[in-house]
């Protein structure tokens, strides 16, 4: 049986439960947290909403790490307490540590929009295959830029295809941030199968930018239900590509950094990273973002 392991039981971790619970992709999800009282009463709560919403997934609740040993896929998310903080910084690298000690080969996916730290730091320094490690927090931002976008013609957001390349922006700041920043390659975007560009006027897409840079970082329920999809599209080999953190290895020549690319999945983690084709304009502004030199 497939269980997804996530790693904290905040209001992140308790997101992703639900709609990994509810995508019924997932045979069992286990949210381990050192407040186990919390986590299980999370899980029962989630549990027992099966029956409500029709769904079959088995939850549990433990405070021991080594349970992640045999998980299909490993999530970290945020601790519970008031209030839920994402695992990052000095507080997660022990956390991370000891995940790796015991997660063998499953990929890990990292759900918050503060932990391209972590990420970097399981790549360069614990010396994990880039492959593994999978940043979810660009696709939360894509759908909601597909949504500013859906607004603008009126019509679905399923209807829109765009990605979000880049570098995630640093604490505090938005989407243009110093430190990072997010670029729409509205070149390669399409409404419905027509191009953006021969949709929208320039006016309008320079709206649709103004709004998406106010959109980082995305809450919770939204980290949490792109972080479940991008856990159901490694279990099912997705052929979808998602806008994802991923340790890069050369492409716009930038390597050992943490930078926002297309990427396809499989139950490995990262199967393919796709370098899309760039006008002057959006090659310029990702190389900025990433620190290219």
């Amino acid at each position: 049986m497939s269980t997804v392991a996530i790693l904290g039981a905040g209001d992140l971790g308790g997101s992703i439960a639900q709609a990994l619970a509810a995508g019924g992709q997932v045979p069992r999800v286990l949210l381990i947290d050192a407040a186990a009282p919390v986590a299980a009463g999370k899980a029962l709560d989630i549990q027992q909403s099966g029956a409500i919403e029709g769904f079959h997934c088995r939850l549990a609740a433990t405070d021991d790490v080594t349970a992640v040993a045999g998980a299909a896929v490993c999530v970290v998310a945020d601790r519970a307490g008031a209030p839920a903080v994402e695992w990052h910084g000095d507080e997660g690298l022990p956390l991370l540590r000891r995940l790796v000690s015991y997660a063998s080969d499953s990929p890990i996916v990292f759900a918050g929009a503060a932990q391209a730290g972590l990420l970097l730091h399981a790549g360069r320094d614990l010396g994990l295959p880039a492959r593994r490690l999978v940043g979810s927090a660009p696709e939360a931002y894509a759908s909601a830029v597909r949504a500013i976008v859906a607004l603008e013609v009126g019509c679905s957001p399923g209807e829109v295809t765009l990605a979000v390349l880049g570098a995630p922006p640093v604490a505090g700041a938005d989407a243009r941030g110093a430190g990072g920043g997010l670029v729409i390659p509205w070149s390669e975007a399409s409404i419905g199968g027509y191009a953006v560009e021969r949709v929208l006027t320039p006016v309008q897409i320079r709206r649709a930018e103004g709004r998406a840079a106010r959109l980082w970082p995305p809450g919770p329920y939204t980290l949490g239900a792109a972080a479940a999809r991008v856990v159901e599209g490694m279990l099912a080999a997705s052929r979808r590509t998602f806008s994802a953190m991923t340790l890069l290895d050369g492409e716009f020549g930038v390597k050992d950094r943490v930078g926002i690319l297309p990427v396809r999945l499989s139950s490995r983690g990262v199967e393919e990273v796709r370098v899309p084709v760039l006008n002057a304009r959006e090659r310029v502004l990702l190389e900025t973002a990433l620190g290219a030199p």
